[in-house]
């Protein structure tokens, strides 16, 4: 690994007008910026263009994980005060990890109502790093209570309101799970998903529950010392071996997202081999990491000092995506959740 890489080597400045506020009417319809990370040669195209960069023989890696709403704006019970509660991690059927605030009035033995008390909720531990697991109590299934009275939980840097719940859903959403949504598969259509099927592109899904750890800012000043949360992620026997299978029949394997890449890097062995099961994982990739799975990594543009932009620096060079970066800038890509694509290959 690279030693005494700083979180400032991974600043940039983004004019915040290149925030993107809303999704595209039609998803397909985003910029796409294709990074060569062996020559780091630039081209710019339309995402639908992707199509042209797969042959017959590859496979394309998507997260299945669904978005819950899982953003609960409620009361504590004592006080009326207003508190907002946000779901991070199932524990167990009833209890959940979650990020309170304002976290100092809801310590251990404090509850919360929610929808009126149709959902209501008891503090049973306060964790170390400040976040709380919650014990909910209701009547009927947890899931129906939530999709009633839940939010999206949209990045801070979006403000406007999202008008349609579906757009913070990739169109393969199947597993819920997560607290945000693996945004580099928004760009997917069902249609262009069946063209590249059609062409003889297998599609591998596997599950990684995207947690807000993986957005968290890093605090630290040297990267090898940034802790991440861990994300509950599995591939299945079937997945595993169709990867396998397209990695020995001299396919390539493209990863939609950074959170299909972290999947794969956490279940394959030294060589390559992606391996079938359930997991909790806290995988950091950051320049001088060697990758076992990816050829291709199809992305968002990411902030500034994330760790995401840390794993595609690590897979492309960091010099070269700054480059592109800059480049993406200049030509008025529109960055982060809702944003244009990067196609790194």
């Amino acid at each position: 690994m690279n030693e005494n890489l700083k979180v400032s080597d991974f600043y940039y400045d983004l004019p915040k007008e290149l925030i993107a506020q809303d999704p595209l009417a039609d998803r397909s319809a985003s910029r796409l910026l294709v990074l060569d990370k062996k020559s780091g040669e630039i081209t710019h195209r339309s995402f639908s263009d992707i199509k042209e960069y797969l042959q017959e023989g590859d496979c394309l890696v998507i997260n299945n994980t669904k978005v819950i709403p899982a953003r609960l704006l409620g009361q504590k019970e004592t006080t009326n005060a207003q508190v907002e509660v946000l779901l991070l991690k199932r524990l167990s059927d009833d209890t959940w990890e979650t990020l309170v605030r304002p976290g100092k009035k809801l310590r251990e033995g404090a509850r919360v109502s929610f929808g009126e008390g149709i959902l209501k909720g008891e503090i049973v531990k306060v964790l170390p790093d400040g976040n709380r697991e919650i014990r909910f109590f209701y009547e009927g299934i947890f899931e129906e209570v939530l999709d009633r009275l839940g939010e999206m939980p949209l990045p801070p840097y979006i403000t406007h309101k999202l008008q349609d719940k579906d757009r913070y859903q990739t169109v393969y959403a199947k597993q819920e799970g997560s607290a945000a949504a693996p945004t580099a598969g928004l760009h997917f259509t069902k249609e262009l998903l069946a063209e590249i099927k059609e062409m003889g592109v297998s599609i591998a899904e596997v599950t990684l529950h995207v947690g807000l750890g993986t957005f968290r800012p890093v605090k630290v000043e040297l990267i090898e010392d940034h802790e991440m949360h861990t994300e509950s992620c599995e591939i299945t026997e079937e997945t595993a071996a169709l990867i396998n299978r397209c990695k020995k029949d001299g396919g390539r394997i493209f990863c939609v997202g950074t959170t299909s890449v972290r999947t794969l890097e956490s279940m394959s062995d030294e060589n390559g081999l992606v391996h079938a099961g359930r997991m909790d994982t806290g995988i950091f990739i950051y320049p001088g990491y060697q990758f076992k799975a990816p050829d291709a990594i199809i992305t968002n543009f990411h902030l500034p000092e994330s760790t995401l932009l840390m794993l595609v620096s690590a897979f492309a060079g960091k010099d070269r995506v700054f480059l592109a970066y800059e480049e993406a800038i200049r030509e008025r890509y529109r960055f982060f959740s809702f944003g244009d694509a990067m196609l790194i290959i």
